[in-house]
């Protein structure tokens, strides 16, 4: 139940575009607001009553660590009445990891105790981006239609482009080759329209956390390709690493049960001597070491 004063802030919070929530001192959620359902994919009626912890939000931090058992800003401001400013990775209902900036702080009863917490956090991936280049790849019927990515077809166009690019004015690209681990045992366990769900997890989990002019595509299958600009390799393995941490930490749940997924990938930077060809099947042929090396890992080269 909300107390009085949160009955009358209530109307306010709802227009507040960012997601908003409120939870006792235990952290059972007692406020949610519509920017946390449309940032959350949750209704309040999933999670009014529950802790944060209970499968819904789960943050983690930029290595996966877990930040309901480990760190979590809310409860360390409940407890000490600081307020605090962190960058966290929120698991989304569909499955996949979206970040956000959260801003934790407390509210208190006439006595100067702490009766609740409040957390309000923003969207901070490239959601607009995505969209907007979505629009242009449909009109272009370049795009993969389960995965919302670039198809084949555009991940070439663009290889081609950034290949001109470097040897006109020497800027560098990486790509990133990588699979989804024992994919057809998912689709072998769970049913193919479960597998469909672990590709668009992916995909969404590359939409809202690359930068807003590197490329991922889906090449086929259960592969995907991201083609990143002007970073350095050292860049570009830390980027890689925090997709993979961030794939293997989300999940779908599916009858009672939660269905995970890890990666492997291959990660090369672009040679003066590449061609197309050349680049995928260096960075193919690292991602198929990193399979025989046991998976979910990154192998460079």
């Amino acid at each position: 139940m909300l107390n009085d004063f949160n009955s009358k802030i209530e109307p306010i919070l709802e227009i507040i575009t960012d997601g908003i929530y409120i939870t006792d001192t235990s952290k059972r959620i007692v406020f949610w607001s519509s920017g946390a359902e449309r940032i959350t994919g949750y209704t309040s009626e999933e999670v009014l009553g529950k802790k944060c912890s209970d499968n819904i939000l789960v943050h983690v931090d930029k290595d996966g660590v877990n930040l309901c058992l480990h760190g979590c800003p809310l409860h360390a401001t409940i407890k000490d009445s600081k307020n605090r400013m962190q960058e966290v990775f929120l698991h989304h209902k569909s499955g996949h990891r979206v970040p956000v900036s959260v801003r934790t702080s407390v509210i208190k009863n006439t006595e100067g105790e702490v009766i609740q917490g409040i957390e309000i956090f923003s969207d901070i991936s490239t959601k607009e981006a995505a969209q907007l280049r979505i629009k242009e790849l449909e009109k272009l019927a370049l795009l993969d239609p389960l995965t919302q990515l670039a198809n084949r077809t555009y991940i070439q166009e663009d290889l081609s482009q950034r290949l001109d690019e470097f040897r006109r004015y020497k800027v560098p690209f990486g790509i990133l080759f990588f699979d989804i681990d024992h994919f057809k045992k998912v689709n072998d366990t769970y049913g193919h329209p479960v597998g469909d769900q672990v590709l668009t997890l992916v995909s969404k989990t590359l939409m809202t956390n690359a930068r807003t002019f590197d490329l991922f595509g889906r090449w086929g299958g259960e592969e995907f390709i991201g083609i990143i600009r002007n970073i350095s390799e050292e860049d570009l393995i830390d980027l890689a690493d925090r997709l993979r941490i961030l794939i293997q930490k989300s999940f779908i749940e599916h009858e009672n049960s939660k269905v995970q997924v890890t990666i492997s990938a291959g990660l090369t930077m672009i040679r003066t001597e590449d061609t197309i060809e050349s680049i995928v099947n260096r960075a193919d042929d690292l991602m198929y070491q990193s399979k025989q090396n046991g998976r979910n890992r990154i192998t460079t080269g």
